[in-house]
C-alpha cells in the first residue's frame, strides 16, 4: 500500500525502489484525503514493471460509467497494468463526506460491476439494474444509449472486490477476479468468510478462472522485531472499536467472529466511551500477531505456507521495521522461496 505524500518527490522515488526491490502490486487508497486517481496516474508515468491497483475506490462517490472510463484511462497510460478495487466504504464516510445515501450497497456493487464491463466491452450502455437506470428514466428524456468513445486497452480490467459481510463476500466469490479482506487470519478466517465464499464460488463463472484473494498485514523481517506488532495497535483499535455505529461496526463483527467476543465488546465499549488508549491495550495480543507478518525468516515461511493453504494468491505488506526496503528484499526472498 503506498499512500499519497505531500512530498511527491519522495514517495515517487519510494515507490521506484519498492518496485526494484521485487513489489509485484503498488495499491494506492482513497477514503476522504487526496483522491487515489490522481496518484495512481502519476505512478503509472514513473514506473515500468509493478501493476497499479486502486485500494479502494467507493462506489457511491462516483457514477458507474464514471468509474468505468476512470479505470479504462488509468488501464491505458499504465499500459494495461491497472487494477479496479471497489469497496462501499460505510454511511460515515458516503453520508458525511460525499452527501449520498448510503443504500443498497449489494446491489450497488453488483450493478457497478456489471456497468464497467459493458463499458470496456464497448456495449451501448443499457442497464436495468438494482439501483442504477442507464439511460435514465425520466428527467428531460433525452437520454440515449452511448458507447464510451475511446476503445479501452483491454475489454476485461481486472477488478477486485472489498468485502467483510458474508452477502457482499458471496458477491465478490461469484463476480469478481479478487476479493480484499481485512483483518485476514488464514486459520480462522473459514468461521467468518468460508460459507459466503463458497456459495459465491458455486455460482461463479469459470470464464473468471480462480479467484484472487488479497491478504496480509505489517511486516518486519528479523530475529528481534516482535515488538513492531504493537505498532498497529492504535489503528486496529480504530476499527474493531470505533468505525461505524456500535450495532454496525464489520471490524468489530469479524473479531468476534474470530472467537474474541469478549475482547472486541470490550475494545468497542471503551473506545466509544473515549478512552483509546485503554481500548487498544485491550486488543488481544493473538489478533495482533495474526493479522501482522512479524518474525524471523522461519516464522514467516511457516505463515506464508497458512495463507497459501486458505487460498491467499497475493500477499499485502506494510513494511514497520527500521529498513523497509531491506525488509522487502529479505520478504521477497522468503516468498520466492516457499
Amino acid at each position: 500500500m503506498l499512500p499519497s505524500s505531500t512530498d511527491v518527490d519522495e514517495a515517487a522515488q519510494l515507490a521506484r525502489t519498492y518496485e526494484d526491490a521485487g513489489v509485484d502490486i503498488l495499491a494506492v487508497p482513497e477514503a476522504y484525503g487526496v483522491d487515489a486517481i490522481s496518484w495512481l496516474g502519476y505512478l503509472a508515468a514513473i514506473t515500468d514493471r509493478v501493476e497499479l491497483m486502486a485500494q479502494v475506490l467507493p462506489i457511491f462517490s462516483r457514477t458507474p460509467a464514471l468509474t468505468a472510463m476512470t479505470a479504462a484511462g488509468l488501464d491505458r497510460v499504465s499500459k494495461g497494468r491497472f487494477t479496479l478495487g471497489l469497496g462501499v466504504s460505510g454511511p460515515q464516510v458516503v453520508e458525511g463526506w460525499h452527501g449520498v445515501v448510503y443504500d443498497a450497497p449489494l446491489g450497488r456493487t453488483r450493478d457497478v460491476i456489471e456497468i464497467c464491463r459493458k463499458v470496456w466491452r464497448r456495449e451501448r450502455l443499457q442497464h436495468d439494474g438494482a439501483r442504477y437506470r442507464i439511460p435514465l428514466q425520466g428527467g428531460t428524456g433525452l437520454g440515449k444509449p452511448l458507447k464510451i468513445v475511446d476503445a479501452p486497452l483491454r475489454s476485461r480490467i481486472p477488478l477486485y472486490v472489498a468485502a467483510l459481510g458474508p452477502a457482499n463476500t458471496e458477491l465478490a466469490a461469484e463476480l469478481a477476479e479478487g476479493w480484499v479482506p481485512f483483518l485476514y487470519i488464514p486459520e480462522r478466517a473459514d468461521a467468518v468468510w468460508g460459507e459466503p465464499m463458497a456459495r459465491g464460488a458455486a455460482k461463479r463463472s469459470t470464464e473468471l478462472g480462480r479467484l484472487e484473494i488479497v491478504a496480509g498485514g505489517p511486516m518486519a523481517v528479523g530475529s528481534d522485531v516482535v515488538h513492531k506488532r504493537e505498532l498497529d495497535r492504535d489503528h486496529l483499535a480504530l476499527y474493531v472499536g470505533g468505525m461505524g455505529a456500535r450495532d454496525k461496526n464489520f471490524y468489530n463483527t469479524v473479531v468476534r467472529k474470530y472467537g474474541f467476543e469478549a475482547e472486541a465488546r470490550e475494545v468497542q465499549d471503551l473506545y466509544l466511551a473515549g478512552h483509546r488508549e485503554e481500548a487498544a491495550a485491550k486488543l488481544p495480543d493473538a489478533l495482533l500477531e495474526g493479522t501482522s507478518l512479524i518474525g524471523d525468516k522461519s516464522y514467516l515461511k511457516d505463515r506464508l505456507a497458512a495463507y497459501r493453504e486458505h487460498g491467499v494468491t497475493v500477499i499485502q505488506v506494510q513494511p514497520v521495521g527500521d529498513d523497509p526496503v531491506r525488509d522487502i528484499r529479505l520478504f521477497r526472498e522468503i516468498l520466492d522461496d516457499c
